[in-house]
């Protein structure tokens, strides 16, 4: 094995190299069911110690799950032990060079492709920036499997609105998803079998409050 101090800045190529599709060989995901389970966001997954029936997903900001790509095999591992993973959401903005916003989707499948390697139940996160993305964006994506989007930031101006739409009909269309995970409120003309993601914040508040309830409860 060749040691660690000329492999570290390999971007995790010593890890693992997958069959890419496209002209950017993009790691590609195979279709996974749905299947039902408690989501929390990446920046909770390290606290969890009962992973039953827990997922994880990633529709939290880029520095919180930085760390999953610059200290990998700690956190695969760390994700591998739940029931399933969402793949990281890398921001692809649409001011942002093309090139990052590539980086970006492929680092999403990589992760994913490894995850699945191990034998992990992963669902991609799917992105997009403006049309023009749609040239590269569904690369490795798999065909009539589940997946997850968010429309978080997305929903504020019509502009906004109509572009989030424009991609999610050209996902709709070229995946044909079983079950769409939803991250943030589902515009009426959204198709498909749609779950939405509960804040894991506000499942521990209702839970917090419930058993503040009950505990408050005087027998007579």
């Amino acid at each position: 094995m060749m040691p660690y101090k000329y492999t570290r800045f390999w971007n995790n190529l010593e890890k693992a190299i997958f069959p890419g599709v496209g002209p950017y060989e993009i790691p590609a995901l195979r279709p996974e069911k749905y299947k039902e389970v408690q989501w929390m966001g990446f920046n909770y997954a390290n606290q969890c110690r009962d992973h039953v029936g827990k997922g994880v997903h990633f529709f939290v900001d880029d520095y919180q799950f930085e760390r999953i790509w610059t200290k990998f095999e700690r956190n695969v591992n760390m994700l591998a032990k739940f029931d399933a993973v969402l793949t990281p959401d890398w921001s692809m903005y649409v001011d942002w060079p093309v090139i990052v916003q590539i980086w970006n989707h492929y680092r999403k499948h990589y992760v994913g492709a490894y995850l699945q390697m191990m034998g992990v139940t992963v669902y991609p996160s799917i992105s997009w920036s403006d049309r023009r993305s749609f040239d590269w964006c569904f690369d490795g994506e798999p065909v009539g499997g589940c997946v997850a989007v968010s429309s978080v930031g997305t929903q504020l101006r019509e502009e906004n609105r109509r572009d989030f739409m424009y991609g999610y009909d050209a996902m709709y269309e070229r995946l044909k998803p079983e079950t769409v995970i939803f991250n943030g409120s589902v515009p009426k003309e959204c198709r498909g079998n749609i779950v939405r993601i509960e804040e894991y914040q506000k499942r521990l508040r209702k839970l917090d409050e419930r058993e503040s309830i009950e505990g408050n409860q005087v027998e007579v």
